[in-house]
């Protein structure tokens, strides 16, 4: 009992860690939001308290949820692709790595805010089981890549092209859902277990090859969920998509504040349990057929656990009482004013604060400032891939503004992005393609999502056509940010060798 006490003791200096990360997250689109609210588009007393409130829990169950995925859905990825690939069978590995894609998916916070906006349309699950499987297909896929030694460029540009021709035989309401539905896949549950799998994976290997092709598992199962929502959309032919109406409680007191929140706890205490209990199943499960982990390791995944049980809760009760609606408030009050084009500024800015404040991009600084031994600066990284994203979010609502269709954006930053594929070194691309997932984080799903909803609705666009897809068009920004600094790090390269060899050469005529 005693160490049981102790390792929740020694996770509280990580705790307050990991709840300043959130804060940091959390912070600059609150303050952008109270400014929003006392100048331009004011909020009643009730939606600003809910809102108060919900950022709070945000940076809470932010903090304790990404302690829990690296205290428990790391290990557990790790465990079980090492038990699973020690057999060395396909047959095998194959079954069970869909799976897992399939049981990490449908615990992914950003994945169920999105299919929460889309209850009115299609079934919560069935959105969700969908994009699991388009996950557990590709990771599998994944495997098998990095097993046959097929280079991940020709993969990406051979599925791309699959989805964009696959796009014309879709409903057009359902495709900037797709596109959708592949950024938000990628978040702060599945990235680490996709990574904790990849470091197995390579493990077959023991060319000088296998750890770089660790890298672009999170690429590949961002395509899944596409082509899957892709086909539920030929299967559905939905003529329109109406998302469902965020309200604001009638909030008068602190009492009708906290029924706000206690009215959404039970459902969401019921819907992360079931998303996290097969996980948790598979990983004692692996016990029984491969190598057990001590006592000490398994209280630890527990307890982690439980840190990613209520932190999950926590978020999804703040996102759904507090961000949602105001989102959707603020979006709807910018849209009918005469000069609503002020919504494009005011996105960028949110846009180049959130990605800037991303705990994950601060790890892909640093890894990428580890590949190019500081030749790629982490403050040039951040910078490019902060103004990348805030020119996506001001495309975006441009494009809402404007009504233009999302694929005059897509077919020709994704081709951009794919032409780099065969200029840039390869370890960039699996590193850009990566980021995606990272840029597209849980804020851009939680807010700029329902304000670019509300704002399509303010000004009478389509919301399927146009609401929908800003999450894509942030996730493929750091394609191109990303391979375009890889060039920078080629073309640096290439000039250092080629003053060192001249150099080497006045040397030895000098000699």
């Amino acid at each position: 009992m005693k160490r049981r006490f102790s390792l929740f003791a020694s996770n509280r200096t990580i705790i307050i860690e990991k709840i300043k990360e959130a804060f940091s997250s959390v912070l600059p689109i609150t303050l952008i939001i109270l400014l929003l609210a006392f100048t331009i588009t004011p909020l009643d007393n009730g939606t600003f308290l809910a809102f108060v409130a919900g950022a709070f829990l945000l940076v809470v169950g932010m903090g304790l949820f990404t302690l829990g995925a690296d205290t428990a859905m790391m290990p557990i990825g790790q465990h079980v692709g090492a038990a699973v690939v020690k057999s060395r069978k396909i047959w095998i590995i194959m079954p069970v790595f869909f799976i897992v894609g399939v049981l990490i998916t449908i615990s992914e916070p950003d994945l169920q805010i999105l299919a929460g906006q889309l209850s009115n349309t299609i079934d919560f699950w069935t959105l969700i089981l969908a994009v699991g499987v388009g996950v557990g297909v590709f990771l599998a896929i994944a495997f098998l890549r990095i097993v046959l030694k097929i280079k991940l460029k020709y993969i990406l540009v051979f599925c791309y092209v699959a989805v964009f021709v696959l796009s014309f035989f879709v409903p057009d309401v359902f495709v900037p859902l797709a596109f959708d539905s592949g950024g938000v896949t990628t978040g702060p549950m599945s990235v680490p277990f996709i990574l904790a799998i990849g470091t197995s994976m390579v493990s077959l290997r023991s060319d000088k090859n296998a750890e770089n092709d660790a890298f672009g598992l999170t690429a590949l199962c961002s395509i899944g969920p596409i082509i899957s929502v892709m086909i539920l959309g030929v299967i559905f032919k939905p003529d329109q998509i109406v998302p469902p109406a965020n309200d604001i409680a009638n909030i008068t007191s602190s009492k009708d504040l906290l029924s706000a929140f206690a009215y959404q706890l039970p459902h969401y205490l019921k819907e992360v349990g079931i998303a996290l209990l097969p996980l948790v199943a598979l990983f004692f499960l692996t016990q029984l057929f491969g190598q057990r982990v001590g006592k000490t390791q398994n209280i630890k995944i527990l307890i982690g656990i439980l840190y990613t049980y209520i932190g999950l809760v926590l978020f999804l009760v703040g996102v759904k009482v507090g961000f949602l609606p105001v989102g959707t408030e603020i979006g709807n009050a910018i849209g009918v004013k005469p000069y609503n084009w002020i919504i494009i500024p005011i996105g960028m800015l949110i846009g180049y604060f959130v990605v800037a404040a991303e705990p994950a991009v601060h790890v892909l600084t640093d890894q990428v400032y580890e590949i190019t031994s500081g030749m790629i600066p982490k403050k040039a990284l951040s910078v490019s891939l902060g103004i990348g994203v805030a020119v996506s979010v001001g495309l975006a609502f441009t494009r809402v503004l404007m009504q233009i269709p999302i694929m005059y954006f897509l077919i020709p930053g994704y081709a951009v992005a794919l032409i780099l594929t065969f200029v840039v070194p390869d370890i960039f691309t699996a590193i850009a393609f990566d980021s995606g997932g990272v840029a597209s984080g849980a804020m851009t799903t939680s807010f700029l999502l329902p304000l670019t909803l509300g704002l399509c609705t303010a000004v009478g666009g389509n919301v399927a056509l146009e609401g929908f897809g800003v999450v894509a068009m942030v996730a493929m920004t750091p394609l191109i940010t990303l391979q375009i600094l890889g060039l920078v790090f080629k073309i640096k390269t290439i000039r250092h060798k080629k003053k060192q060899k001249q150099n080497e050469e006045i040397e030895s005529i000098i000699d």
